[in-house]
C-alpha cells in the first residue's frame, strides 16, 4: 500500500513537472533528470528507479532530491536546457547532437545498452530491383523511419547529402519523382519499413544493424529476398548529456556515479530498466567524432531537407 502511494505520488510529481510548476534544478539541491516522451508514464517508471540510484549518491555535492521532467519534442527539451529547468538528459546521438545544437548541451558520457555501444545504419534493396549501391538510389524511393530516428533518418539521410544525393519528401508511396533527387518517406516502424521494401512500395529501406538481424523487425523470410547496398560508419548508440552551465562539481560527481554503477549489484536493477542500460563509458576520441559527423549531418539534414 505505502509502495503504491509513493508510486502516485512520483506520477503526480511527473504530471506538476510537465508543465504546471517549473522544476527546481541542480543549483537549488534537485537532480532534474529530462526525457523527450510520447508515453511519459512507462518512460517515468523507467527513470525513476536509476535516478533514485544517483541522488543519495551526490550528497556530497549538495544534491537532496531528483525529479523527472518531460518534453513533448526536442523543441521543448532545449528549451528546458537553455533556461536550466534540466540537467541531466539521456537520449540517442542524433538528438543528443540537436540538444547540443539549440540549447549548447553537452556529451558527458555514453550509454552502452543490451551490451551495444556503437551502431551503424544498413541500406537495404529487393534483390531483383537492379540496385546495387547508394548512387543508384537516384530517381528512386526509400523508407526512413520517423524523423526523431538516429539509425533510420539522421545518420542515412546526412549519409546520401554527402553524395550529393538530394532528398525529397513523398506524399504517399505512389507519389513519382521525376528528377535525380530520392524520394523519401516515413514509415514508423522497422518492420513496416522491410515490409513496405519487399512489397515493393519503396524501393530501399535503412534500419540500424541491431534491427536488420531482429526477426521480429526483419523477418527471415524478407531478408532472404534483400541485398545491402551501403552502410555508414560506427557511431554511439546512446548518451548522456548535461546542460551547459552545471555545476562542474555536480558534473564530476554524475560522471562518477554512472561509471560506477556498471560494478555495483545494486544499480544493476536500476540500469536494465533504464532502457537496458548494461554500462556508462567515457567518450574516446572516435566516438566525440562519431558525433561530431552526426552533429554536421543533422545541421544539412535541417537545412536541405526539412
Amino acid at each position: 500500500m505505502i509502495d503504491s502511494l509513493r508510486r502516485v505520488a512520483g506520477l503526480l510529481l511527473l504530471v506538476v513537472s510537465c508543465g504546471i510548476q517549473p522544476a527546481l534544478a541542480a543549483d537549488d539541491g534537485v537532480l532534474v533528470l529530462g526525457r523527450i516522451s510520447d508515453d511519459p508514464k512507462a518512460h517515468y517508471e523507467q527513470l525513476k528507479p536509476l535516478l533514485d540510484y544517483v541522488v543519495p549518491r551526490m550528497a556530497d555535492v549538495g544534491i537532496h532530491e531528483g525529479r523527472i521532467l518531460m518534453a513533448r519534442d526536442s523543441q521543448q527539451m532545449a528549451s528546458y536546457l537553455r533556461r536550466g529547468r534540466v540537467d541531466w538528459v539521456t537520449e540517442t546521438a542524433g538528438t543528443g547532437t540537436l540538444l547540443r545544437q539549440r540549447a549548447g548541451a553537452e556529451p558527458l558520457l555514453l550509454t552502452e545498452r543490451n551490451g551495444t555501444s556503437h551502431y551503424h545504419s544498413v541500406f537495404f534493396a529487393r534483390r531483383d530491383s537492379g540496385i546495387r549501391n547508394l548512387d543508384d538510389l537516384r530517381g528512386r524511393c526509400i523508407a526512413f523511419q520517423r524523423p526523431s530516428s538516429t539509425s533510420a533518418y539522421f545518420v542515412p539521410a546526412g549519409e546520401l547529402l554527402e553524395r550529393d544525393i538530394e532528398l525529397e519528401i513523398l506524399l504517399s508511396p505512389t507519389d513519382v519523382i521525376d528528377s535525380d533527387a530520392l524520394g523519401y518517406l516515413f514509415a514508423r516502424s522497422e518492420l513496416n519499413i522491410s515490409t513496405w521494401v519487399h512489397k515493393g512500395l519503396v524501393d530501399a529501406g535503412v534500419m540500424s544493424n541491431l534491427d536488420w538481424d531482429n526477426p521480429r523487425r526483419m523477418p527471415a523470410a524478407f531478408r532472404d529476398d534483400f541485398v545491402v547496398i551501403g552502410r555508414t560508419q560506427d557511431y554511439p548508440r546512446a548518451v548522456e548529456m548535461v546542460r551547459r552551465g552545471l555545476d562542474p562539481r555536480i558534473r564530476a560527481r554524475l560522471h562518477e556515479v554512472l561509471i560506477e554503477a556498471a560494478s555495483d549489484p545494486v544499480a544493476r536493477e536500476a540500469m536494465l530498466q533504464f532502457f537496458g542500460t548494461t554500462r556508462f563509458l567515457p567518450l574516446d576520441s572516435a566516438s566525440e567524432h562519431a558525433l561530431d559527423r552526426i552533429e554536421s549531418g543533422v545541421a544539412r539534414v535541417r537545412m536541405e531537407v526539412e
